[in-house]
């Protein structure tokens, strides 16, 4: 047995937390432990014969969202079964689980978080799950603070290719073309250096009350879509984490109009978010603080959607065909993997994500048409054809490695100020 495997056992034995383990609580951690073990196996007991098949297992992580082959089942078989007959019985099942108190749904949770740690500067993205143990120790929100402050560092290191995105979104039409490098010249000139981080404070403030909103929905949504104590599968994660998103955008969303008028503004014509914020308001009214809505929440359906399908299939892949000793995947297979599914869903969602802007942004352009969603998607089409809707797109790929980079190394190192353990 493992020395992560015993401390497990300590530390969920020991009661009283006096710092030892005395035999009452060790043989109430073993009775506590066999009966959770017992329910276990009989819900995976379809039949009732007092023995686990493969087809079992297959139709039991079905119910759960997880589609799994019977090759694959009988693996898992496999690892539990002492006398070589493919089933697995009552004592098999005991003998292997009772010193193991971590399972490999909870680890797999655990090594595979994706939105919490790594932040490429959209929040479309669906919330991780945490596991009970550490939803009861209060690990999670030290996770939540340490992505906070990951995000928060990430963004305003990479802020400058941002708000280039953002300029070349807004004014790169055919007429007005805007290269790379012509455009952080054009910055530069024009507001100095400074000036790149432009609207960035907005961006990084927005973090806090969408990631906490965020998270309380997609709680409440999880209770709403599946029964007491049912695991969450794929697609209702998907329903949950999209509507969890749908309503944190709402929330935050005046703060995603000021942060592109703060980016595309001129030096001196706002003296910062209060001052935006008022002239916002006395020019244009309330409503402008809802401009690009409708293409916002259209797009997270997209983005969240390939995102989580292709970060999926990732994981599918390496813990098929490259988990031997743990379903840890190491940090360059994690970063990787999540570098890849965001992007692919960035690109999914990108023509809105382009609109919305213009639309955030259109007010502040002279002698431009006030258009809606379906107007502005025509005028790009007809103007600039498809590649229209994907001005900006070379400076927000460019963003992507160094965001995931940084978030990464300072989220692992906030959880270790923050008392995160990870065994």
């Amino acid at each position: 047995m493992g020395q992560d495997a015993e401390e497990k056992i300590f530390t969920t034995g020991d009661v009283n937390k006096d710092g030892k383990l005395d035999f009452e609580e060790f043989m109430k951690y073993l009775k506590d432990h066999e009966k959770k073990m017992k329910l276990a196996f009989k819900s995976l007991d379809k039949n009732n014969d007092g023995k686990i098949e493969a087809s079992e297992i297959v139709q039991s992580l079905q119910t759960l969202g997880l589609t799994i082959s019977e090759q694959q089942a009988e693996l898992i078989l496999q690892s539990i079964d002492v006398d070589g007959t493919m089933t697995v019985d009552w004592n098999e099942w005991r003998d292997y689980f009772l010193f193991n108190p971590v399972t490999d749904i909870e680890e797999i949770i655990r090594f595979w978080k994706h939105s919490t740690g790594i932040d490429i500067g959209d929040s479309l993205t669906i919330p991780d799950e945490f596991t009970e143990d550490e939803k009861k120790s209060g690990q999670w929100w030290r996770q939540l603070l340490a992505g906070g402050i990951a995000g928060a560092v990430s963004r305003t290191s990479t802020a400058p290719l941002d708000r280039l995105k953002i300029m070349m979104q807004v004014h790169g039409s055919k007429s007005d073309k805007m290269n790379i490098f012509g455009g952080f010249r054009q910055m530069v000139k024009e507001g100095g250096i400074r000036s790149l981080w432009r609207g960035n404070g907005t961006n990084v403030i927005k973090i806090a009350p969408e990631t906490a909103v965020k998270f309380w929905a997609y709680e409440q949504y999880k209770k709403l879509l599946t029964e007491e104590g049912q695991k969450i599968g794929t697609f209702e994660r998907f329903i949950s984490g999209s509507m969890a998103g749908a309503t944190a955008q709402t929330f935050i969303y005046p703060m995603e109009v000021m942060k592109t008028r703060l980016a595309v503004g001129k030096t001196g014509q706002y003296a910062g978010i209060y001052d935006c914020a008022k002239k916002i308001l006395k020019h244009e009214g309330l409503g402008a603080f809802y401009k690009g809505y409708v293409p916002n929440l259209l797009g997270i359906i997209p983005y969240a959607g390939i995102d989580l399908a292709v970060y999926e299939l990732l994981k599918s892949y390496w813990l098929d065909n490259f988990a031997k000793d743990s379903v840890n995947p190491g940090v360059m297979v994690l970063l990787g993997c999540g570098a890849l599914s965001s992007t692919c869903g960035q690109l999914a969602s990108y023509p809105l994500a382009l609109v919305r802007t213009r639309m955030q942004a259109q007010a502040m352009l002279e002698g431009s048409p006030q258009l809606n969603m379906v107007g502005l998607f025509r005028r790009i089409i007809s103007k600039e054809g498809i590649p229209g809707l994907y001005r900006g797109i070379t400076p927000n790929f460019m963003k992507v490695l160094p965001a995931v980079g940084i978030s990464y190394v300072v989220y692992e190192n906030m959880k270790q100020t923050l008392g995160v353990t990870q065994k």
